[in-house]
């Protein structure tokens, strides 16, 4: 979500990689939640058109995964959606702000990292 509302923030950067170098990863409830919460009509002053029209680009572009395994892992029931995303689609990794995520580090062995150490550890990566 910080990636849509400001496009220059460090969010948006990691999004923007991921784009060129990795495959992102969405499920039915993922999707549904960024295009429920960007409806908001207090979104509306803060998200321009052509922000609008990247993130359907980029939602068009993601694998879409089903979800068989359902998890109840997080201290906020509503993040939970993201883990079984991760768990179910065999992500190498978890980008996230949110102070829930963060907190458990890590879920089955897949790292959750804020998206300014994704950024890091690629252009480290990339020498």
């Amino acid at each position: 979500m910080s990636a849509a509302l400001k496009r220059n923030s460090t969010p948006a950067a990691a999004v923007h990689l991921i784009e060129e170098r990795e495959i992102l990863l969405k499920s039915v409830a993922t999707e549904r939640q960024l295009f429920d919460v960007t409806a908001r009509p207090y979104f509306d002053r803060l998200i321009a058109e052509e922000t609008r029209v990247w993130l359907r680009k980029l939602m068009s572009a993601a694998e879409l995964v089903a979800i068989v395994e359902r998890i109840t892992a997080c201290r906020d029931p509503t993040d939970d959606k993201f883990l079984e995303l991760a768990v179910n689609g065999r992500a190498d990794m978890i980008v996230s702000g949110d102070a829930d995520l963060l907190a458990l580090n890590q879920f089955r062995g897949i790292p959750i990292v804020t998206p300014a150490t994704f950024i890091e550890d690629r252009r480290r990566q990339s020498g």
